[in-house]
């Protein structure tokens, strides 16, 4: 029986850390330290808030904020905040068609949603369940028939963006997967616990595992077809991550895609310039959650340097770290014209469905507001440095 701080928490979670909770006590363990772990000792993750956490706003009185305007647009589409739903894969392991309940979401609260070729709802589904473009995320793999195919149903599905994941040449030591067994190669003992853990989680079980429609990698399903444990899944997947990628094979996706194109995992100044050179329409700033190399720059830091290398040529959105408004207002202050958050979605549909990710957005929403109010700022178009106090992140 819960605690009376405990069904406060289930009736009206209302920060990053109540979805948190909320997810960790409805998910199995594996899936939950899928989504919450990050590679190796996890340092990068955790500096991923920290350093955001360590920025210090300007408060500013007297100036007239009785109007505030949070609306933007990022590459020639309308935001009415600037956030957009990150790609995370596996979501739909969460909560039954989660990528489908978060598009949504994101159609309700006026912003947009980017699909992972790693999701267990496919591209076609997700895009016909929402009025609003969805982009998809592309990781080109050693099969290229594979990868042009998506391409071509991103196309025909109406995605109007790619988001070109570049971090991953091949996957991040991630060591909480490999204790809970999702890299394969456990003990007997080991699967036992880990039927024991999901078992342990009847709701999921009935919700997820068994309600409504199998699950399926629905953008690689005839990859791997239903019915391949995750193991499975997760092998070919590795096998197929491609080290030989290079800014060579831009012009091959651009030859097939015709669209924007945005590159996702950029940490350093030097890249952000390739980047530009190669004429692609936005950066993120991102080190994959804090998922891949343990011990580089986490984003907040990362982003002051490559705004002011590239930041008058290109748009930079900023992906890693951001809780709540109040991290947002810092990331645009630093140079970035909109944030991406990941695990504060999965967490809160995991919780509470669609309206649990509509809930986190309109958090988010609610703080930009009074942070535009007390740093005395009316549009979030505006924010710059002197929002911030003196911090040198360079």
């Amino acid at each position: 029986m819960f605690r009376r701080a405990d069904r406060t928490l289930e009736l009206a979670p209302a920060t990053f850390a109540d979805y948190r909770e909320l997810a960790r006590r409805r998910l199995p363990r594996q899936l939950f330290d899928y989504v919450d772990g990050g590679a190796f000792a996890e340092n990068s993750m955790r500096a991923n808030e920290t350093d955001l956490h360590g920025l210090k706003l300007r408060q500013r009185v007297l100036r007239d904020v009785s109007s505030r305007a949070l609306e933007t647009t990022v590459l020639g589409e309308t935001l009415s905040l600037p956030l957009v739903l990150a790609p995370v894969g596996f979501a739909g392991m969460f909560a039954p068609r989660a990528e489908v309940l978060a598009a949504r979401a994101a159609q309700r609260a006026g912003i947009t949603f980017c699909e992972s070729t790693l999701s267990i709802c496919g591209i076609e589904e997700v895009a016909g369940a929402t009025a609003r473009a969805i982009w998809f995320q592309l990781y080109v793999m050693k099969d290229r028939g594979y990868a042009e195919e998506l391409i071509a149903r991103a196309k025909a599905a109406g995605c109007s963006t790619i988001v070109l994941t570049v971090d991953l040449p091949m996957p991040g030591r991630r060591f909480r997967d490999a204790r809970n067994g999702l890299n394969g190669g456990i003990s007997a003992l080991r699967q036992y616990r880990r039927k024991l853990d999901l078992a342990s989680h009847p709701r999921w079980v009935r919700e997820v595992a068994l309600g409504g429609r199998p699950l399926t990698f629905g953008n690689l399903e005839k990859a791997v077809p239903a019915g391949k444990v995750p193991q499975d899944f997760q092998h070919w997947v590795s096998s197929q991550f491609d080290p030989s990628v290079t800014w060579r094979d831009l012009e091959w996706l651009r030859s097939l895609w015709g669209g924007n194109i945005v590159i996702k995992g950029i940490l350093d100044a030097e890249d952000a310039r390739e980047a530009v050179a190669n004429g692609v329409d936005a950066i993120i700033v991102s080190n994959h959650g804090g998922r891949q190399l343990d011990d580089v720059s986490s984003t907040a830091r990362a982003l002051p340097a490559i705004a002011d290398a590239v930041g008058e040529h290109i748009e930079i959105l900023m992906d890693g770290g951001v809780r709540s408004g109040l991290d947002v207002v810092k990331a645009l202050s630093l140079g970035a014209r909109a944030c991406l958050i990941g695990r504060p979605w999965v967490y809160a549909v995991a919780a509470r469905g669609e309206q649990g990710v509509v809930d986190v957005i309109e958090s988010i929403r609610a703080d930009l507001m009074v942070a535009l109010a007390l740093t005395g700022v009316t549009d979030v178009n505006d924010l710059d440095a002197s929002v911030l106090e003196d911090i040198d992140y360079h």
